[in-house]
C-alpha cells in the first residue's frame, strides 16, 4: 500500500501540548485499510488521534507510531451514527445536531478523536460516551485480528474502558443517539462551550486537558488547590492560576519540565491529603531513563 510515513518524525505541531521529540516511524493512513495493514505489520506500534491527551517525550520515540486523524468518515442512518477512529468529536457533535440528534452534545469543546473518546469513555457534565455507545471494531495487537464488542464488553467505567486492560485499537464505533429540535441541541452545545471557556484553559494555551483523574467521591481538581498547586512550576510549564488540575507550556517546555511538575503535584497531594492521583494524560517515549523512572511512579507500576 502507499501509506504516507515519516523518519525522525517530530509530532509538536500535532499535540494540543506542543511538546515532541523525533518520532522513528510515523505513519498516515487514508483509510481503515491502511490502517489494518499497518496494525497487521508493524510489532506494537502507538496509535494516536488529535493527540489531546497525550505527551510525547522532547527525546523522541524509538519506534512507529500511528497517526490516524485521516481516518475520519463520520456517516449517519436515522439515528445511528458510525465514526471512525480519526473523525473530531467537535465535528461528530456538530453534525449530530445538523440531523436533529442529540446525544453528542457533551462533547462539543473535546478536542479528542472518537477513538480516543472511546478508549477512555471520553465525559463531561455527568454524560459520558458509554452513554449513547452501541458497538466497536476494535483491532487486538495481540492476536492480529478485528472484533466487535459491544457496550457490556467494553467494560467502561469512569475514564475507563477494556480497551486500557488489552492490547486494543479501537478501529470505528456506532452510537444511538436521539431526536429532538435543533434549537435546543444548539443551545445545550452553546451553554457546555461557555462553560468550558469559563472553566478549562484554551489551546491558546498549549495543555492537555485535565492532568489527573478525579478519585473517587473527591475532586482532583479541589485537592491540588488545597495543597497550593497553583503557584507551582518547573521550567517551561506550570499550573493554569484558574484551575489547579491544568498544566499549561507557557514558555517552551520540555517533556521533563511537565513530568517533573507532575510528580511535585502527585507528591503534594500525597503529602497533604494522604491520596495518590493518577494521571489522565498519557506518556509515550522510551529515550529517557529519568523521564520513565517520573512515569512509573505517576501510574503506580
Amino acid at each position: 500500500m502507499d501509506i504516507e510515513v515519516k523518519h525522525n518524525f517530530n509530532a509538536k505541531n500535532l499535540t494540543s501540548f506542543k511538546v515532541s521529540g523525533n518520532i522513528k516511524n510515523a505513519y498516515f493512513p487514508k483509510s481503515i485499510d491502511e490502517l489494518l495493514y499497518l496494525l497487521k505489520k508493524l510489532e506494537n506500534p502507538v496509535v494516536l488521534g488529535n493527540c489531546s491527551n497525550v505527551l510525547i517525550s522532547s527525546y523522541g520515540y524509538n519506534g512507529d507510531v500511528i497517526f490516524t486523524h485521516k481516518c475520519n468518515k463520520i456517516t449517519f442512518d436515522k439515528n445511528k451514527v458510525y465514526a471512525q477512529c480519526g473523525a473530531k468529536i467537535q465535528m461528530a457533535s456538530k453534525l449530530a445536531c445538523e440531523h436533529s440528534l442529540s446525544g453528542f452534545e457533551f462533547m462539543i469543546g473535546f478536542p479528542a478523536s472518537i477513538g480516543g473518546a472511546v478508549f477512555m469513555n471520553a465525559s463531561a457534565h455527568s454524560q459520558a460516551i458509554s452513554d449513547c455507545f452501541l458497538s466497536a471494531d476494535i483491532f487486538d495487537l495481540d492476536k492480529k485480528e478485528v472484533l466487535k464488542l459491544t457496550k457490556n464488553e467494553m467494560q467502561f467505567d469512569y475514564r475507563k474502558s477494556v480497551c486500557q486492560n488489552k492490547n486494543y485499537v479501537v478501529l470505528s464505533a456506532e452510537f444511538e443517539l436521539v431526536e429532538d429540535e435543533k434549537s435546543k441541541i444548539q443551545e445545550r452545545m452553546n451553554n457546555n462551550l461557555e462553560f468550558r471557556k469559563s472553566h478549562q484553559p484554551s489551546l491558546a494555551l498549549p495543555n492537555c486537558g485535565s492532568v489527573f483523574k478525579n478519585p473517587i467521591n473527591n475532586s482532583a481538581g479541589k485537592l491540588l488547590d488545597e495543597s497550593g498547586a497553583k503557584t507551582f512550576f518547573v521550567g517551561g510549564a506550570k499550573v493554569w492560576e484558574n484551575h489547579a488540575n491544568f498544566i499549561i507550556n507557557h514558555n517552551n517546555a520540555t517533556s521533563e519540565d511537565i513530568l517533573n511538575l507532575m510528580i511535585l503535584l502527585y507528591n503534594k497531594v500525597k503529602l497533604t491529603h494522604h491520596i495518590e492521583l493518577k494521571p489522565e494524560v498519557m506518556y509515550i517515549g522510551n529515550n529517557s531513563s529519568k523521564e520513565e523512572k517520573i512515569w512509573k511512579i505517576l501510574v503506580q507500576k
